[in-house]
C-alpha cells in the first residue's frame, strides 16, 4: 500500500524536524522533504508532488504560509495543505480556508490529532470541526459588518468638505482643537463649528467616535499623516 507523502514547511528547523520525526513513525507515512520558507515548500510540492504540506504561516513574511498554500493550491488541487501554527486568530484560519488549506492545526495540539488530520485529509474524509467553522463563520460576519460600516462611512465623506477633510485628517493624526486652529491659522471656535458639523454628518457626538470608526474600517488608511 502506498505511503502518505508528507511535505513540512517551516522556518523553525528544530520544529520541522520534530513532525519529522514522529511522522516517520507512522508505517502508512513518509517524509517527502523539508522547506524553510514559503517559496521553498511551492518549490519542493511541484518536484515531490506530496500528497500532504504541513504550512507554517509565518516564514519569510507573516502570512508566508497562507501565499504559498495558494500557489500550491492552484498548481495541483490535490495536494492537501494543513496549516500548522502558534496562532488561533480568525481572520488567519479565514484567510488559510479561502486560499484551499484542508485544516488548521495548533503546533502545541497532540501529535495523535495531526497524524489523524494528515491520515483524514489524504483519504478525503476530513471534516471541518466545529471550533474552525465556528471561527469561519465569526470572520464572515466580522467582514460583512466591516463591509457595512464602510459603505455608510462612504456615504458621509461625500459630503465632508474639503476643509472638514482635513480637520478629520489631523484629528486623526492625534492633534488637539487647539493645534489644528493653529495650524490652520484660526480660532479655535471655528474648529469647534468645524468639528460639530463633522459630528452632525457622521450622527456622532465625540471626535473620538468618528476616529475609532474610520480606523476600524482602516479608512484612515487613506490619510496622509499630518
Amino acid at each position: 500500500m502506498p505511503k502518505i507523502g508528507v511535505l513540512i514547511a517551516d522556518d523553525a528547523k528544530e520544529i520541522a524536524d520534530y513532525f519529522a520525526d514522529f511522522i516517520r513513525q507512522e508505517e502508512d507515512m513518509e517524509v517527502l522533504g523539508l522547506a524553510s520558507s514559503g517559496e521553498e515548500a511551492v518549490t519542493k510540492a511541484r518536484s515531490l508532488n506530496p500528497q500532504i504540506v504541513l504550512m507554517d504561516i509565518q516564514m519569510e513574511t507573516k502570512t508566508a504560509g497562507i501565499d504559498a498554500t495558494k500557489q500550491i493550491h492552484d498548481y495541483n488541487p490535490a495536494i492537501k495543505v494543513i496549516i500548522l501554527t502558534i496562532h488561533s486568530r480568525d481572520d488567519l484560519i479565514f484567510k488559510a480556508y479561502t486560499v484551499g488549506a484542508m485544516d488548521y492545526i495548533i503546533k502545541t495540539s497532540p501529535t495523535e490529532e495531526i497524524i489523524k488530520s494528515i491520515r483524514a485529509a489524504a483519504s478525503n474524509s476530513l471534516l471541518l470541526r466545529p471550533e474552525i467553522a465556528n471561527k469561519i463563520m465569526e470572520e464572515s460576519r466580522r467582514i460583512s459588518e466591516k463591509q457595512s460600516k464602510m459603505k455608510e462611512v462612504l456615504k458621509v465623506m461625500m459630503r465632508i468638505s474639503n476643509t472638514e477633510f482635513e480637520i478629520i485628517k489631523m484629528a486623526h493624526g492625534g492633534y488637539s482643537y487647539k493645534e489644528i486652529a493653529e495650524k490652520r491659522f484660526v480660532e479655535e471656535t471655528t474648529i469647534r463649528s468645524e468639528i460639530y458639523r463633522i459630528l452632525k454628518k457622521f450622527n456622532k457626538k465625540r471626535m473620538k467616535d468618528v476616529i475609532l470608526l474610520l480606523k476600524e474600517i482602516n479608512f484612515a488608511d487613506l490619510f496622509d499623516e499630518p
